[in-house]
């Protein structure tokens, strides 16, 4: 009994933290929507986007640990940003900022000390400053050229002093300012797939055409050909199917193994491939991307996958393919 009440008085603990910090994030996005943070995320962004170099994240102690995470997630989502120690930087490391550079700093109180050298360097090399504080009138905060103003919340931690509902605030607002500039520059899928190209993730982004056969490994016959040429075609490939092109290589239809179960009982094996074809099969182009193929394929039923570009026949996907590639 005692230990079911010790569990009751730990959630409640956790479900309360998860309170605080909810009500927190209704703070942060109500000071989004008024004026003054909305006008400066605004202004970040565009700040942003338009430095030829790149974003200098910094922050000391549990708001470095954000800056880091800021500066890894706008990294991989299309803007070029690493993270900068306020340590290390007063020790030689403010070398690392250029004039094409902007700095994005990342301190609650706006007082750490550690970013004076930072903000001092800024100042003196006109290096654009964006601070997001929650302190506007702070060393920082006066310091910035740009002051993202957060509001002042109520920390999660019983004794209100462990950074808990502000670098949650810090972590969302970081999000914010990555998933608008992945806006901003028109980032789309194919571009985060050059970020990501290994795990699941980067399987899930890679396209037919880096998985589909081409050239011979495509099982094809005329539109002239017989069922007894498609069945030697299909047995001499993997795929299970052929494709029925005209002259110019266009796809006019598919004839599979199912199909051939169902005429060969009944019909002449020297027939014409066009009496039994699939006259519209299946198709996708070669920069689908794999897991919206394997979405096709089930969505139709289908496991193989005919690669077209305009109407011409370019390759052929089977569902192993996709599988064996970690899609799935």
């Amino acid at each position: 009994m005692k230990i079911e009440v010790l569990k009751t008085r730990y959630a409640a603990s956790a479900l309360k933290t998860l309170d605080i910090e909810l009500q927190a994030l209704v703070m942060l996005r109500e000071a989004l929507q008024a004026q003054d943070l909305g006008r400066a995320v605004e202004a970040a962004i565009h700040a942003i986007a338009a430095t030829p170099g790149r974003v200098i994240v910094t922050g000391m102690g549990k708001s470095g640990h954000i800056a880091r995470k800021i500066a890894a997630t706008m990294r991989s989502t299309g803007t070029s940003a690493l993270y900068l120690h306020p340590g290390e930087a007063s020790h030689g490391d403010l070398g690392v900022i250029t004039q094409q550079d902007i700095v994005l700093a990342i301190t609650w109180s706006g007082e750490t000390a550690e970013l004076g050298d930072i903000l001092h360097y800024c100042k003196s090399y006109g290096v654009t400053l964006i601070v997001a504080t929650s302190h506007a009138e702070s060393t920082a905060g006066r310091a910035a050229d740009i002051c993202l103003a957060m509001p002042p919340v109520r920390e999660a931690c019983p004794n209100e002093l462990a950074p808990t509902s502000s670098t949650t605030l810090q972590l969302v607002l970081g999000d914010a300012l990555a998933v608008a500039l992945i806006e901003a520059r028109g980032f789309t899928p194919s571009d985060f797939h050059v970020f990501h190209p290994g795990g699941k993730l980067g399987a899930q982004l890679s396209t037919v055409g880096q998985i589909m056969g081409t050239g011979d490994a495509i099982p094809r016959v005329g539109r002239d050909a017989s069922l007894t040429s498609a069945t030697i075609e299909m047995s001499r490939k993997r795929y299970g199917c052929t494709a029925v092109v005209d002259e110019q290589n266009r796809l006019v239809g598919a004839f599979t193994d199912g199909d051939l179960r169902r005429c060969i009982a009944v019909h002449d094996l020297n027939d014409n491939i066009g009496l039994h074809m699939s006259h519209q099969p299946v198709t996708v182009t070669a920069d689908t991307l794999a897991s919206e193929a394997l979405r096709v394929l089930n969505e139709n039923a289908v496991s193989v996958l005919f690669v077209v570009e305009g109407s011409a026949l370019v390759g052929v996907v089977h569902m192993h393919d996709i599988v064996r590639a970690g899609v799935a």
